[in-house]
């Protein structure tokens, strides 16, 4: 049986770490041709070369796509090496710094609605012209912060809100050229972001956000992947403008759920993918703790 995205051509940002990795990975494994971007800082060059190693086809892109130069040169970079494009998946964005509203440092608010909303916006737009001509779509990291906000991070939930928004309203004004548009909403994983030795959570945010999953854990990068794997390929074919929630079952919890989940439930899946660098999405980057 042919693999679900065999003979696709697909752009993920952000792919240098975390979901971002796995989802480059999974797109691979799956028949995908994919274009890993990143920051020229993230490790993409190992993304790609892990993908060849392991039989699956990936070329680089090293660019802050949040700017217009970058942005067009990404998916022109898909269009010179592939001759299409299929898929893009807007999954480049930030988590900086938690503290509460009135403590936010507005430098680090425009750079998370530069990261989070001017990259899906651009990468969006110049996409949009070669994914008419296949008839493809977009996928979109949303996510439960979204839905139901970020206490201590309140901006980075408005982001989440807006894209949640945007997709939706890609989603009804280019289906006429066969275009879908959706979101895949994740919750807590386990990443960078969500452990506070490495991000900006403290330890009581982190216990919170653990807790209040009904499932008490974490997910994993190749969990989401998956998702992301399904909504992309033809089997979703009559999926569009849909938030795909993910998120162990938080957002329809009430209060910390996961406390009565027993321990040996707990446990995340181990997963196929190999992936390396799924801790690694925050490093030179600056992160605050207020």
């Amino acid at each position: 049986m042919d693999r679900r995205l065999e003979g696709k051509v697909a752009i993920i940002t952000g792919a240098g770490a975390g979901i971002g990795e796995a989802i480059a990975h999974k797109f691979a494994k799956e028949g995908a041709s994919v274009v890993v971007n990143g920051l020229p800082d993230d490790p993409i060059e190992e993304v790609v070369s892990a993908i060849r190693h392991y039989g699956g086809k990936a070329i680089s892109y090293a660019g802050d796509i949040s700017q217009e130069f970058h942005a067009q040169n990404c998916v022109q970079t898909a269009i010179n090496a592939y001759k299409k494009l299929d898929i893009l998946v807007n999954n480049a964005g930030v988590f900086l710094a938690t503290g509460e509203t009135q403590d936010y440092p507005i430098d680090v608010f425009d750079e998370t609605i530069r990261m989070n909303i001017r990259s899906a916006f651009l990468m969006t737009k110049y996409a949009l012209p070669h994914l008419q001509k296949t008839r493809g779509n977009i996928v979109s990291a949303g996510s439960e912060a979204g839905f139901n906000g970020v206490a201590k991070n309140s901006p980075y939930g408005g982001t989440k809100g807006w894209m949640h928004a945007f997709m939706k309203g890609v989603a009804v004004e280019q289906a006429k050229y066969g275009i879908r548009a959706n979101c895949v909403c994740p919750g807590a994983i386990d990443t960078a972001w969500t452990h506070k030795e490495t991000g900006p959570m403290d330890g009581k945010m982190e216990k919170m956000l653990v807790e209040g999953a009904p499932m008490a854990r974490r997910g994993t990068p190749e969990e989401m992947a998956n998702v992301y794997a399904f909504i992309a390929s033809d089997e979703a074919s009559y999926v569009t403008g849909a938030l795909w929630l993910a998120d162990g079952g938080v957002t329809v919890a009430k209060g910390a759920a996961g406390a009565d989940t027993p321990f040996w439930m707990r446990s995340e899946p181990k997963g196929e993918l190999r992936l390396e660098h799924s801790q690694e999405g925050l490093e030179n980057k600056q992160t605050q703790t207020l």
